[in-house]
């Protein structure tokens, strides 16, 4: 008001100088009150008030039904899963508008992140009351909570999965396997390809072996092969087979009578050889050796050890020697006559040493006399004259003194004695250096045989007449 009045004065003091005369109305006022009235009976005074996805509760002076009456109060709030962006209580105003605006949002849970190996899905993505449930790749297994929910409050239940590796490596072994052991040998040789092992996690795996390695040797019986197998997990996998070796054998051969075996290998496995031995004075009469074949009986027929004979009745020395050649050594003794001191000095000692010399596989040569009485003789039988006189050329042999001369089995001269020697002596010499390893093995075992039967001829000696 005052500020009409000042402009009504201005005017009229300009229109003072100018020397004219203006009457305005605007200098005359009438005031008015032009307050508004409320009206709370206009029940429409505000737009109606809505919230999608929550609920509005108002409370109106006029009470009932009155929304949107002025000065009406509407309290806002959001059904489950949804969050109010705005204010949570507005006002009808007199300008016709609510005090503010609402409205609602829907709650999310944050992204959830990948697990290694492994995946999840989801009911309804990630907001709220969607469940997530996880999934692992083959091979793997989930540790922990299968699923999460996403709470009202914009959070997941439980904790993070992982998949852990819980399925063990697949491994298969060779299948089991029989055997036959080498012929001649307890051993055979067994190869196999060894297994792959795999695993759905992992792609290189190390396969362990536990036992013999493959194309080794195995021996008689059954042997397990174990492979085992680690992934990176530490899970274990493992398989086994069995080799079995078989040594298939023939039945325990006998030895001849008056005559031993030496077999090799097992002596009556497959692939083993037996030869036949025959004692002092006594020869082989059949097959040398037989072998045990796979069929488990020993081929050809079993030798006999007979009485060795010999004939003395042939034309020359090395038709004699030839029956002798590799089964006896032979020790010619010669003398000027029977009467000769040394001989029979020396035939005394041979004949208590016939044992022994029958043990050593020695025969005795008797060459006694000159011509026309010259005899020679092996026990009982008579040589021949051209026998004889073929001995003593062979091996330089004199008429005029005692000597003896000993060959081996081949007929080879290897000793020579011109005085007689005690049977002592005459066995060292022998047993060092004419018997083989296998002689003294023999001899080694039977030996007492030959002082038993000593002892029990000098036991009938002594009885009483």
């Amino acid at each position: 008001m005052l500020l009409c009045i000042t402009a009504a004065v201005f005017i009229l003091f300009l229109t003072a100088g100018s020397g004219t005369t203006v009457y305005d109305s605007y200098g005359d006022f009438t005031e008015e009150d032009s307050t508004p009235q409320l009206d709370y009976k206009d029940p429409y005074w505000c737009h109606p008030l809505g919230l999608t996805n929550g609920e509005v509760t108002c409370h109106s002076p006029r009470g009932g039904a009155n929304r949107s009456s002025l000065g009406t109060r509407c309290d806002m709030r959001c059904d489950r899963g949804y969050r109010l962006l705005g204010k949570n209580s507005l006002q009808c105003l007199t300008n016709r508008r609510w005090s503010g605006t609402a409205y609602c949002r829907r709650m999310r849970c944050h992204l959830l992140p990948l697990i290694p190996h492994g995946r999840y899905t989801c009911t309804q993505g990630f907001v709220v009351d969607s469940r997530c449930d996880f999934t692992c790749d083959p091979g793997y297994r989930i540790d922990g909570q299968q699923s999460r929910i996403c709470h009202h409050g914009g959070w997941w239940s439980g904790e993070q999965p992982v998949c852990a590796d819980t399925d063990p490596p697949k491994i298969k072994c060779p299948p089991s396997r029989l055997k036959v052991a080498e012929p001649g040998k307890l051993t055979t040789r067994v190869t196999w390809d060894p297994p792959v092992a795999t695993d759905t996690a992992d792609k290189s795996l190390d396969v362990i072996l536990v036992g013999q390695e493959p194309g080794s040797d195995f021996v008689e019986g059954g042997h397990i092969i174990r492979y085992k197998v680690y992934d990176l997990a530490r899970n274990r996998a493992a398989c086994k087979f069995i080799v079995r070796v078989e040594v298939r054998r023939c039945p325990e051969l006998p030895s001849p009578m008056h005559g031993y075996l030496t077999c090799s290998s097992d002596g009556n496995n497959y692939g083993a050889t037996c030869d036949y031995r025959c004692d002092g004075g006594y020869e082989l009469r059949g097959v040398s050796s037989r072998v045990c074949q796979f069929s488990r009986n020993w081929g050809g027929e079993p030798a006999q050890c007979v009485p060795m004979e010999f004939r003395a009745d042939v034309k020359t020395a090395p038709a004699l020697l030839d029956q002798f050649y590799e089964k006896r050594r032979l020790l010619i003794l010669s003398a000027p006559n029977i009467s000769d001191s040394d001989y029979q000095l020396q035939n005394f000692m041979i004949q208590k040493a016939d044992c022994g010399l029958d043990l050593r596989h020695v025969t005795v040569i008797e060459l006694l006399g000159s011509p026309p009485r010259e005899t020679g003789r092996i026990k009982e039988s008579q040589l021949q004259a051209e026998v004889i006189e073929g001995l003593r050329q062979a091996f330089r042999i004199s008429r005029g003194y005692f000597s003896m001369v000993l060959l081996d089995k081949l007929g080879l001269d290897r000793e020579r004695f011109i005085v007689p020697v005690g049977s002592e002596e005459l066995f060292s010499y022998i047993d060092s250096f004419m018997m083989n390893e296998e002689e003294r093995e023999r001899f080694e075992r039977y030996r007492n045989f030959c002082d038993g039967a000593a002892e029990h001829v000098e036991e009938e000696d002594t009885q009483p007449n």
